[in-house]
């Protein structure tokens, strides 16, 4: 049975233009995905809100999980603050398997994000997630929380993006999506 490293942003202080945290919402995109991984019979650990992000990546360390995935909702800097869109897929440069389940994601993203055509995936050396962990790893950026038909969107489709994003991982495993 596969098994995979859910980590949801530990990132309490990243505050939603109109109240909540991205670690709030990230949570409940994970808690929305057991259901899913556990009807497709995919074994999952997840990290918890009060680790800090070496404490994930080690605990995502400490057995050999087939995927680590990172789920966080993005923020534009200062100067643009509210005015960013997209979707962001990242996946470590020289990591094959991580670009394929990146690419996996970004095509079933597309069925279910509001901007289909602003949905990509983007290699990145810099991501702590992507070039610390053993396992491969992507980091699905859902959406600008700055933003707020964005953070509007996300909080309104929970369910949407944890079906996406547990779809993705069972089609990364070649098995047959089946609803819980």
């Amino acid at each position: 049975m596969p098994k995979i490293y859910l980590s949801p942003s530990v990132q309490e202080y990243n505050r939603y233009i109109d109240g909540g945290s991205e670690e709030y919402y990230m949570y409940l995109i994970a808690d929305a995905m057991e259901p899913y991984l556990t009807a497709n019979n995919i074994d999952f650990d997840r990290n918890q809100p009060q680790m800090t992000l070496a404490e994930v990546i080690a605990d995502s360390n400490s057995q050999p999980y087939d995927l680590h995935l990172a789920v966080h909702s993005n923020a534009s800097p200062d100067s643009s603050a509210g005015q960013n869109t997209g979707a962001e897929i990242y996946y470590y440069p020289t990591s094959q398997k991580g670009k394929r389940l990146a690419e996996i994601i970004a095509g079933n993203y597309r069925g279910v994000y509001r901007e289909p055509g602003n949905v990509r995936t983007i290699p990145s050396a810099s991501l702590a997630e992507l070039k610390r962990t053993k396992a491969p790893a992507v980091l699905i950026e859902v959406g600008y929380h700055d933003n707020r038909q964005e953070a509007e969107w996300i909080r309104s489709n929970i369910d949407n993006i944890a079906r996406s994003l547990a779809k993705s991982v069972t089609e990364y495993f070649n098995r047959e999506f089946v609803d819980p």
